[in-house]
């Protein structure tokens, strides 16, 4: 048995093995009227695909959880019961593929309304535009419009519709739930003092900004059932500390591996550890595996398992992530994108136990 095909148990979940599905936005949903942010055809093929192709987990696309929270007008929603019955859909044949389904939920704020990124990843035109919001009344980056600032009472609507999407996952048939915390949106966004600006009780000191965070934590750990576990995805660096020509104060490794100490406190079971995205221009040097030092630091440091991601192309390289204890799994992104039967392939190649389909298994 090799380290890369070992079941995971959280609680009381066990994962079949340890090369999951990073969510992987697809912005394919209607983008008005009755069938907005509602799962369709696309996802149920484009999820199914990677189940049946053998991975563990899969973690749906950031999911929206409100229309304002939308990264794109094209973005899956989980405000609305139409939204909970359409992902039922994918969920089962998820699970009676062996397959765990978990999902990413999240809320874009000053990086919301923007454009596919077929169609260049900019804000979006006047016809499909809508007002975002932050936590300060900063924009993302020049091309961008300038965000709303919350209001301590919008703050804490934004909380319970993180609550409610997580009931309505529930009842899709999710046994995973993550939040998303990383790549620059709202609640990176309250992370970072590059975004946060706020002199009251969400800004300021790390206690002040991780606020947020904590809140929305508690708020889904307090509906979701305590058997099956969540996770929290963390843009570990925003990579401007790191750089001695940028003089800015980012949020830093030391202070996401202090946050990894209350997410463990309150209920997160994993963290699942990217890094960037809080603002353009940043320099991240990146290659194979460049972020695995982020999740090897905060496991070791905290106690709190991680999942590490980027750039993880090779079975024989993610066998060693886990094997050498830098991360409890793998998350497989882009990778999955372009092989969809990536851990049938290395299970083949490190000789683990085959989970072909039987449709598949006698031609392979």
């Amino acid at each position: 048995m090799t380290a890369l095909f070992t079941p995971y148990t959280l609680r009381s979940l066990t994962i079949p093995n340890r090369v999951w599905m990073a969510p992987m936005d697809q912005y394919s949903a209607e983008v008005s009227g009755p069938g907005a942010g509602v799962a369709n055809d696309w996802h149920f093929a484009h999820y199914t695909a990677r189940a049946t192709g053998g991975a563990g987990l899969i973690l749906v696309e950031a999911t929206a959880v409100s229309p304002e929270g939308r990264i794109s007008p094209a973005d899956l929603g989980l405000w609305n019961d139409t939204q909970t019955e359409a992902l039922r859909r994918i969920t089962s044949f998820l699970a009676e593929r062996g397959t765990v389904p978990g999902i990413q939920l999240g809320h874009a704020g000053r990086k919301a309304a923007t454009e596919r990124p077929w169609r260049g990843n900019g804000p979006v035109g006047p016809e499909e535009a809508w007002q975002t919001v932050a936590p300060s009344a900063v924009p993302y980056n020049e091309g961008h419009r300038v965000p709303t600032e919350l209001t301590v009472e919008q703050i804490q609507e934004i909380v319970g519709q993180f609550a409610d999407a997580a009931r309505r996952a529930l009842a899709a048939g999710f046994q995973v739930v993550e939040l998303h915390g990383a790549h620059g949106y709202l609640i990176h966004q309250f992370l970072s003092p590059l975004s946060n600006r706020r002199t009251d009780r969400y800004g300021g000191s790390f206690e002040n900004r991780t606020r947020f965070a904590l809140e929305v934590v508690e708020a889904v750990r307090g509906v979701w059932p305590r058997e099956l576990p969540v996770f929290f995805r963390v843009s570990a660096t925003d990579w401007v500390t790191e750089n001695p020509e940028d003089g800015r104060d980012g949020w830093t490794t030391g202070d996401t591996v202090r946050l990894a100490h209350e997410l463990r406190a309150r209920g997160v079971d994993l963290m699942d550890v990217s890094t960037g995205g809080i603002t353009s221009g940043i320099r991240i040097p990146t290659g194979p595996g460049y972020q695995v030092q982020f999740a090897r630091r905060i496991r070791r440091e905290s106690g709190l398992p991680t999942a590490a991601v980027g750039l993880i192309t090779d079975p024989r390289q993610a066998e060693k992530i886990v094997a050498d204890g830098d991360a409890d799994a793998v998350l497989l992104g882009r990778e999955l994108l372009r092989d969809p039967h990536w851990p049938h392939r290395a299970a083949v190649g490190l000789g683990a136990a085959k989970r072909f389909p039987d449709q598949y298994a006698w031609a392979v």
